[in-house]
């Protein structure tokens, strides 16, 4: 089926959206992901993406938040500066976009590259070592929750995976509010790579637990991963 590429939020800090082609995910061994299909080394192919879904961008909200199945660093350099010729054009005041945990001494230039107040949203997915390393393979280390802010103000948690507990998730939720400036909760769906993964129960307890986030305008929270109207 092919993916809806660009779509309105019209909820909390609106913004436009747009799923774009890049080059394959410097890790590409996460368990959960099969959005890396969506990458390729047909620099061409992302040019023409590109061109499609950048095209239907207005800027009525003033923001826009770009994701590409990866990191912002793996759109082709000229890709990259089209966003940003892309934003001034449009007069877009804040931007969105993703980053794995290994770029992070890049985050800064990539920042000042966009010239607009930027956001890089890092998928933590859980503060939990054993989960997001042994369950999850992200390959993501760290010494705590305070050396990840001090890279980026924004990431994104998962809710319902095997192995997560009701403590960890409450864990998970106060470092969001507490260290960081926004965030995006998903919960978590199966895909084709992702069988026996998921914890239903948790996520049912979760979206009674934690339904006052609903109305925390700091964070998104997508029961699906289409929540932002791409994928």
């Amino acid at each position: 089926m092919e993916l809806v590429r660009y779509g309105r939020y019209p909820n909390k800090r609106a913004r436009e959206v747009v799923l774009l082609r890049g080059k394959p995910c410097v890790w590409s061994r996460c368990s959960f992901c099969d959005y890396i299909a969506d990458n390729t080394t047909d620099v061409e192919l992302i040019r023409r993406t590109a061109d499609e879904e950048l095209a239907k961008v207005t800027g009525e909200f003033g923001r826009l938040m770009v994701i590409n199945s990866g990191s912002v660093q793996e759109l082709p350099q000229t890709i990259r500066e089209r966003i940003r010729d892309l934003i001034r054009a449009k007069g877009i005041r804040e931007f969105y976009t993703e980053s794995y945990w290994a770029y992070r001494k890049d985050y800064e230039a990539t920042r000042q590259f966009f010239e607009v107040e930027t956001h890089l949203f890092l998928g933590v997915e859980t503060f939990d070592d054993g989960v997001r390393n042994g369950v999850l393979n992200k390959a993501m280390h760290w010494s705590g929750p305070d050396e990840v802010a001090a890279y980026t103000d924004s990431i994104n948690l998962m809710i319902g995976i095997r192995g997560q507990t009701r403590e960890m998730v409450r864990r998970d939720v106060e470092i969001m509010l507490s260290k960081f400036r926004y965030g995006i909760v998903n919960l978590f769906t199966e895909n084709t790579k992702s069988a026996g993964l998921m914890d239903e129960e948790l996520k049912g307890w979760f979206l009674e637990e934690f339904d006052w986030l609903k109305g925390e305008e700091r964070v998104d929270v997508l029961v699906e991963n289409t929540g932002f109207g791409v994928g």
